[in-house]
């Protein structure tokens, strides 16, 4: 029965289950059944095959959103100086346009505006749409009360400008800001989403693609294509880079942006000779070692029993101590259950993800490495991973930045 709840929310919202692993689903539907009374399965799947609303509901119990007020800075740096630049070239002859999917909360739409007009521009002068799949927390974003684990890190001066604490607890965000933002529904497998919408100069979709197959990913970065303006920017999450270089986006060529331009368009190049053209073959994901290859390259099946390099606990000794026993599904199942307990954990994906390469799933193994990449940017031994898959894949260039990455904390994506 879970596997037709899987199925509905792929349908409904594209996920991919295996992107945040079926203990999060299972633990989805239980706290849904547990809040209408049910206990039977079967019941629920009944109850929620006829009723838009819960699966609404269910969605929203799935998509728990993790984000804060200018995560990435590097990239609110850039658009404020990008949004000049393209203001200037515009010559007034219309405001900028740019669009927050998926918006959360609204930290991120409300980051955009507060960096557009700390850069000097007024408020009329740009627009901002935010979308988002999930009603409860578009709420959230137009109540615009936000608690301390949205301000995080230390360059926290926006929130004298832009906020004022509250007696009962919380920072209400200010009517200027939210005044330049419009909060919707929205979804981005829905083909009528951007009907009679003209193009965006900057669109913000970051995080979201990672929870995706490869065929969705695909379709909804063409999507996002068409809607972008000829010389517009999208920004995406640090576990997304690879995929939009290898779908005609060119990096901006700033550390830790991730801000990504339609890519010129290349003159067809004849090819001598009449032979078949050859593939890369792909390869299975190199061993975990204290001190990683630059470019490993081949790897045994079995997983070896060195542990991450990430700050180790009994649960991931055990996970180890099983995987190198070869009880798999045993360590699969521990790892699951610590999302399950415990939440979202870079480490239990990692593991994950090493564990789908020794059985030879390497799509899933790849997922999983985003989602730790994703949870942990720097983790290094899931950039280590994700690189040798895309280098077997013939992504070079995609190889060679994750990497440098993995080698250097301090690099982000280039050109």
């Amino acid at each position: 029965m879970i596997e037709h709840i899987e199925r509905l929310l792929k349908s409904r919202i594209g996920l991919d289950a295996e992107s945040v692993g079926r203990s999060v689903i299972e633990r989805a539907v239980r706290q849904r059944m547990n809040q209408l009374g049910q206990d039977d399965l079967e019941s629920y799947w009944t109850t929620l095959g006829g009723s838009p609303r819960e699966q609404q509901a269910l969605v929203e119990a799935v998509v728990v959103p993790e984000t804060w007020f200018f995560r990435y800075p590097e990239s609110f740096n850039a658009l404020g100086s990008l949004a000049l630049e393209r203001h200037a070239q515009l010559h007034g002859a219309r405001p900028l346009r740019l669009i927050s999917l998926p918006c959360s909360s609204g930290e991120e739409p409300c980051s955009i505006a507060m960096t557009l007009l700390d850069s000097g521009l007024m408020p009329q002068q740009f627009q901002i749409d935010a979308l988002d799949v999930s009603d409860k927390v578009l709420e959230q974003a137009r109540a615009g009360l936000y608690g301390r684990n949205s301000f995080r890190g230390d360059a926290l001066d926006f929130r004298q400008r832009y906020f004022r604490e509250q007696p009962g607890g919380g920072f209400l965000l200010d009517e200027r800001v939210r005044n330049c933002i419009r909060l919707r529904t929205g979804n981005l497998l829905d083909s009528n989403l951007f009907a009679g919408e003209p193009a965006y100069d900057f669109i913000f979709c970051r995080n979201l693609l990672i929870y995706f197959d490869r065929p969705t990913q695909v379709r909804v970065l063409e999507l996002l294509k068409r809607q972008l303006q000829g010389d517009g920017m999208l920004f995406i999450g640090p576990a997304e880079a690879s995929l939009a270089s290898q779908n005609g986006l060119q990096a901006l060529g700033r550390q830790q942006t991730f801000a990504f331009r339609l890519a010129p368009a290349k003159p067809a190049r004849s090819v001598p000779g009449r032979g078949a053209v050859s593939r890369a073959r792909p390869l299975p994901a190199p061993p975990i070692r204290p001190q990683p290859p630059a470019r490993p390259r081949a790897t045994p099946k079995a997983v070896v029993a060195a542990a991450p390099q990430v700050a180790v606990v009994d649960i991931w000794a055990e996970v180890a101590s099983l995987a190198n026993a070869g009880r798999t599904d045993e360590a699969r199942q521990r790892s699951e259950q610590h999302l399950q307990q415990s939440g979202p954990s870079a480490t239990a994906y990692y593991w994950l993800g090493l564990l789908s390469d020794s059985a030879g799933r390497s799509d899933q193994a790849c997922a999983y490495y985003r989602k730790a990449i994703y949870l942990e940017p720097q983790h290094r031994e899931a950039l280590t991973h994700l690189a040798a898959h895309l280098e077997s894949q013939g992504d070079l260039a995609g190889a060679q930045r994750l990497y440098r990455r993995a080698q250097n904390p301090e690099v982000g994506e280039r050109d």
